[in-house]
């Protein structure tokens, strides 16, 4: 049996106990609970350091905000410690909506799926990173997801007008829809997790 080691087990249960607190949809209660059902079992661990890109430079910033609320506090302090194994990755604008200093000033680690961490490929767990006054692009995925966001930001889902979660604030993608994420004066600094139905 494979063994998850201890600063990664430390958050993926600062993890659960966070998402478990602050979603408040009935899918994306459903949603976390089977995706943490399913980490009961660890994957294959990647060794070695991983990769950074020019936007980590905000990262100590995006997690120094202050969280009044400890299971965020405690989730941030396992993501701390499991930084420097992260493989940082930029996303291609395929929508071409993204603002011009988009490619240096975003980022995606997974924790636990495909390129993660421990890898897998029934679910993904990980973080988004913006610099100031950057505008992701429109995207969408099959898994559905659940948000965890903690900064000053804004989402946005299908048509709809862009909307501020908040620090703390949650919310839920069905499968398919159209969303995007943009940064203030501050950085943007979310987690996402998604619950892959049919993996191959």
């Amino acid at each position: 049996m494979t063994n998850r080691d201890a600063e990664l087990q430390t958050f993926v249960d600062a993890a659960h106990a966070a998402f478990a607190k602050f979603t408040n949809h009935a899918e994306s209660e459903r949603s976390i609970g089977q995706i943490f059902d399913v980490l009961k079992q660890p994957g294959e661990q990647r060794a070695g350091e991983g990769k950074q890109l020019p936007v980590c430079q905000y990262l100590d910033a995006a997690m120094a905000v202050d969280l009044q609320e400890p299971s965020l506090r405690r989730l941030v302090e396992s993501f701390r410690a499991i930084a420097p194994r992260l493989d940082w990755r930029r996303r291609v604008d395929t929508a071409g909506t993204a603002s011009g200093n988009y490619v240096d000033g975003h980022g995606n680690a997974m924790v636990l799926g495909p390129g993660g961490i421990e890898a897998r490929n029934d679910l993904w767990i990980g973080a988004t990173l913006l610099a100031p006054n950057v505008r992701y692009p429109d995207h969408d995925h099959a898994p559905e997801e659940t948000y965890l966001v903690l900064s000053h930001s804004e989402f946005r889902q299908g048509d709809d007008d862009w909307f501020a979660p908040g620090i703390g604030g949650s919310f839920y993608n069905i499968p398919d829809i159209k969303h995007a994420m943009r940064s203030l004066d501050t950085p943007l600094f979310a987690f996402w997790a998604l619950l892959v139905k049919n993996p191959h």
